[in-house]
């Protein structure tokens, strides 16, 4: 992490768990805990779930996000959101472009990048995911996969929408399967997006970019991997769906 330049920021992505009362348990425990970070703490919950954690998060410093939305503002695209819909609710950030939406439902570079602009459109803060698969990673092609993925997902986005962009960072052999990138993989990569976006803007912007690490960080490898100076915090799975877990990882982002 680099606080002079960028905020880090912690966020939960609750993927398809949790009922509502399941919902207000785990952030009613969640608040008195999150009120003691000096990060940015970010909840992105299931659909059902929105406007529980909207409410219940009302007066904390906790930012509630969605886990995807729609390219179009309306129209007949049957079970999906409008990214308006979601700023109507309350809403302030959404997760576009997550590996599983990329591997289960069709989600293509093109694809992030309509649903990045329509998010940024809206007014939301957008939580944008690249990463390899691990064949990609065998093969040594890393950097030109993640470098592509960036480029696509960030065209005709100009430098002032970049502001409300953070991009995460997710090596998808390290999802949910207990395997984690050292952290030195973890920063070499980030580093890597961070020099893309200069190319693409200029320093000053990237440099201002928060980049999460997101390939199951959990409070054993937090310290390590949020010392590194190109990861700014994390885009939390299983760790985010139980409040003490999470809180090891805020704190840790908070020193």
């Amino acid at each position: 992490m680099n606080k002079k330049l960028r905020q880090a920021v912690i966020a939960g992505n609750w993927k398809m768990n949790k009922t509502r009362p399941e919902a207000k348990k785990l952030i009613e425990e969640l608040k008195p805990l999150a009120a003691k970070a000096s990060c940015g703490v970010v909840i992105c919950v299931p659909f059902t779930n929105l406007e529980t954690a909207v409410e219940l998060t009302k007066g904390s410093n906790i930012k509630v996000g969605a886990e995807n939305c729609h390219f179009e503002k309306s129209g007949a695209f049957t079970g999906e959101i409008s990214a308006d819909m979601l700023k109507e609710v309350g809403v302030e950030y959404v997760i576009i472009g997550h590996s599983e939406r990329r591997q289960y439902f069709g989600e293509t570079d093109v694809t992030v990048n309509k649903r990045t602009k329509a998010g940024l459109e809206a007014g939301l803060k957008v939580i944008l995911c690249v990463g390899e698969l691990l064949t990609e990673r065998e093969q040594g092609i890393t950097e030109e996969i993640v470098g592509l993925q960036t480029k696509i997902a960030l065209m005709d986005v100009t430098a002032e929408q970049l502001k409300n962009i953070i991009i995460a960072y997710e090596p998808v052999w390290a999802i949910g399967t207990g395997k984690t990138a050292t952290s030195e993989q973890a920063n070499e990569v980030c580093a890597f997006i961070r020099g893309t976006v200069a190319k693409l803007y200029n320093k000053a912007v990237a440099d201002a970019l928060t980049i999460q690490y997101g390939g199951s960080m959990n409070p054993k490898k937090a310290d390590e991997l949020l010392a590194q100076p190109d990861v700014d915090g994390g885009l939390i799975g299983g760790a985010s769906l139980k409040a003490e877990d999470f809180n090891v990882l805020l704190q840790a982002a908070s020193k």
